[in-house]
């Protein structure tokens, strides 16, 4: 089961800017905090330049924790770890549109395995080139820095990209952004149709749980109430 907030707005913490020598104890910190999903980046050394953590460190943290886990592959190779990674704990899993020529079928790959299917793309790439694609995934994340690293600047181009994917998709769709998320950057995100929101070194660091509510209290300002903590609908 996926256990998540979907159809409103969700705060989707980072993992990767985590401190890895307390990671279950700042989990934990989330989990009072109010998460309802965890995002974990997976990087090879190949198509992103730099190399995160694989198999073992997922089943570690599936192993300490009942949150959604939203596995991002940036691999250049994808489909050759879906299993893998399912199999670890992986709720969601997704994985780049530059390194595939349709991914239709790699969706129905993770879709046979359990899990939800997502498709992502970079900053350079154009957001035509997922759109004959938004109606057969379950999210669709718009980068909004160049993979493989934290920390970076926001790009603007995001905004547009964000605006087309909610014009052209169903309601269902998780519309998700990745990268120089903050307070500066989370608005613009909302009102540009995003929904569901990846955040590392801007809650990391210390405070994690007062710069969990922060942020979430600016994705509802104005628009929902901040759900209860624990409180999230059921998808499958």
């Amino acid at each position: 089961m996926v256990k998540f907030i979907r159809g409103g707005l969700c705060l989707n913490p980072s993992l990767l800017a985590a401190d890895f020598a307390n990671l279950e104890s700042e989990i934990k910190i989330l989990e009072r905090a109010g998460a309802s999903i965890l995002h974990l980046d997976i990087m090879d050394g190949h198509f992103v330049p730099n190399i995160s953590f694989g198999v073992p460190v997922v089943e570690a943290i599936r192993r300490v924790t009942e949150l959604t886990l939203d596995v991002h592959l940036m691999l250049s190779r994808p489909a050759d770890y879906f299993a893998k990674f399912r199999q670890a704990g992986a709720d969601l899993i997704s994985f780049h549109i530059e390194t595939v020529e349709d991914p239709r079928p790699l969706f129905d790959q993770i879709r046979k395995l359990g899990a939800l299917a997502g498709i992502v793309l970079n900053p350079p790439t154009p957001v035509e080139k997922v759109a004959p694609f938004v109606k057969d995934c379950d999210l669709v994340l718009t980068m909004g820095v160049m993979p493989g690293f934290g920390g970076q600047k926001f790009e603007s181009c995001t905004i547009d990209k964000l605006k087309y994917i909610k014009k052209i998709s169903s309601p269902d769709l998780l519309i998700s952004v990745d990268g120089g998320i903050g307070e500066q950057t989370i608005k613009s995100c909302v009102d540009a149709g995003a929904n569901l929101f990846v955040a590392g070194t801007a809650l990391f660091g210390g405070g994690i749980e007062e710069r969990f509510r922060l942020l979430s209290g600016l994705l509802y300002s104005n628009c929902f109430k901040i759900p209860e903590a624990g409180h999230a609908s059921v998808t499958t």
